[in-house]
Formats: structure tokens, C-alpha cells, sequence
């Protein structure tokens, strides 16, 4: 059993990984910015990655870091640079200060190509300053991410169900369950040193093309779907009548196209993490299955 210090708790990813760490025996320690129910083995702290003391509070006595939050989508590179620059080295202080054995890094595979967005480009510095840090860390690169409780591929299933598919001008990705993605956080941060990245997909050789994967999402709501490719100009319109409407929250932003119209998101095979420490369970229709189904349940789709 291990005291987890866990960011990003309240959030998609980190809500799931805080319910595995807990049905594994471990002790869990979780910063929110709002006041959370009280449960068993989990203690709130209350706090964001500028507050330093809270920070220091999160990580006192905890044998690892699990850090997940980050900011995915803002409105300038100011945004993200606060909340995945700043954050990182914040966190990275206090686990630092607290003694902490072990930290792993939830980055993403859009580090890896840093001069295509700001998302991209913050994700690529915060992983450099996990390198440059003295503690024993571990880095995930995650591709696009699903399962029950994820909010940003609702709009995806919805048109699924219409018999639709609005997609990016070709290319390819990989993706991957959110418990599969948990599983191999909790085993970073409770073995062993592995190595210092890594990263993590259903175990799909050569991914996705999009087409492929909207069809599996139509699938999961029982929907054979028309896939319409969109070019980037149009998309790049979208982006900008999304922010018109939406503002700060659109989803839809001039980073967020320039992601999604690369070619490659296909994580690469030699960097997966060795079977011995994990490997995906979740095959990736039932998995989809899975999610739709909890829209359901939600009253979403």
C-alpha cells in the first residue's frame, strides 16, 4: 500500500485513476479547486497549482506524485503555458520539497510535435522539466483518450447517432481506454524504475484511420455512419465561429484544428511500455460500447 498524491482528481482521467488507486488499497491525496463528498482513503486538499501551499500540503508524506491536471484547451498560449508550464515546475517543487520518491508525468503526444500548437509546445516544455528535475520520474504520453465519463468525444457519439461523421482531412491516431490509461499510472508510480517515457495504446498496430474510428463509434450507438472528410479551411471557419458564439469556452479553436489535421497521432510501437509492467485490456469496440452506454445512462445520447 502507498500514499498517492494525485492533481487533476476531479477531472476525467484522474477521477478514474483516484477509483483504481482506492479499490487497490492505496491511500490517496487530491487537490480540488471545489469542495468534494467525503469517501474512504481519499483526502481532499484544497488548492490549484499556483498555490504552492497547497501543493506542499498535497505532497507531505505521499510516496509518489501522480500528476495529471493540465490545461487542454485556452484561448491564447498564455493559458496553457500557465497551466502546463507553470503547474509542472510547481508541482515538481513541491514533490521535490516533500521528499517524494517518485513523480509520473501525464504528458501527451502532441509534445512531440511542439511547433504545431500551443498545446503542443507547453505539453513538450513541462516534459522538460521533468527531465531536468533530480526525482525518480516517469512520463505517459497518452493518444486521444475515451471511456465513461469523458466529455469531449459526447459531440462525436451525438452525430454518431444522427448517422454522421464529421472528420479531419485524412491521417491516422491511436487511442485509448481511460482504466487501461489509470492501470498503467498506478503501476508507474508503485514499482520499480521503468524508464523515463512511454507510450500507451489498445494495442492497435498502426492505430486509426479516423474513418475506421468514427465507424467503430457508430457502431457503439447501433448507427452505420456517413463519414464526411472536412477540409482545413472549413474547419479553421468553424474554429473561428465557435469562438464568436462560445468564447473562452469554445471547443473548437485554431489550436485545437491545427491538432487534429496532422497526419500522424499514431503512438510509437518501440516506446510502449514493456508487458511485464502492462498492457491494455479494454478491447477498444467494447470499449466504446461502454461509453455509449453511460451517455446513455446520463441522460447524454
Amino acid at each position: 500500500m502507498s500514499t498517492l498524491a494525485i492533481t487533476g482528481g476531479t477531472g476525467f482521467v484522474g477521477s478514474r485513476l483516484i477509483a483504481l488507486a482506492i479499490e487497490a488499497g492505496h491511500e490517496v491525496r487530491a487537490l480540488t479547486r471545489r469542495e468534494q463528498a467525503e469517501r474512504a482513503r481519499l483526502e481532499w486538499v484544497a488548492g490549484d497549482l499556483a498555490d504552492t501551499a497547497a501543493l506542499a500540503r498535497l505532497c507531505d508524506g505521499a510516496d509518489a506524485v501522480i500528476h495529471v491536471a493540465g490545461v487542454v484547451n485556452a484561448p491564447g498560449r498564455e493559458g496553457f503555458a500557465a497551466g502546463n508550464i507553470d503547474g509542472t515546475g510547481n508541482m515538481l517543487a513541491a514533490a521535490e520539497g516533500a521528499g517524494v520518491q517518485r513523480f509520473v508525468h501525464v504528458s501527451s503526444l502532441a509534445a512531440r510535435e511542439p511547433g504545431m500548437s500551443d498545446y503542443g509546445w507547453s505539453k513538450a516544455e513541462a516534459e522538460r522539466l521533468v527531465e531536468d528535475s533530480l526525482l525518480d520520474t516517469a512520463m505517459v504520453r497518452p493518444p486521444a483518450i475515451y471511456g465513461p465519463g469523458d466529455m469531449e468525444m459526447l459531440e462525436l457519439f451525438k452525430l454518431a447517432k444522427k448517422g454522421i461523421a464529421l472528420l479531419p482531412p485524412g491521417g491516422r491516431l491511436s487511442v485509448i481506454e481511460v482504466g487501461d490509461l489509470g492501470r498503467l499510472l498506478l503501476a508507474l508510480a508503485t514499482t520499480g524504475d521503468h524508464g523515463r517515457g512511454y507510450d500507451c495504446d489498445d494495442g492497435r498496430e498502426q492505430g486509426w484511420s479516423h474513418k475506421e474510428f468514427a465507424q467503430a463509434i457508430g457502431a457503439a450507438t447501433g448507427k452505420r455512419v456517413a463519414a464526411l472528410a472536412l477540409p482545413r479551411p472549413l474547419m479553421m471557419a468553424g474554429a473561428h465561429l465557435d469562438r464568436l458564439v462560445r468564447g473562452a469556452g469554445a471547443k473548437l479553436t485554431p489550436d485545437r484544428v491545427a491538432y487534429f489535421c496532422h497526419e500522424d497521432w499514431v503512438i510509437d510501437p518501440a516506446r510502449r511500455p514493456p508487458a511485464d509492467l502492462w498492457q491494455p485490456r479494454v478491447e477498444t469496440q467494447a470499449g466504446l460500447a461502454a461509453t455509449a452506454a453511460w451517455y446513455r445512462e446520463q441522460g447524454l445520447l
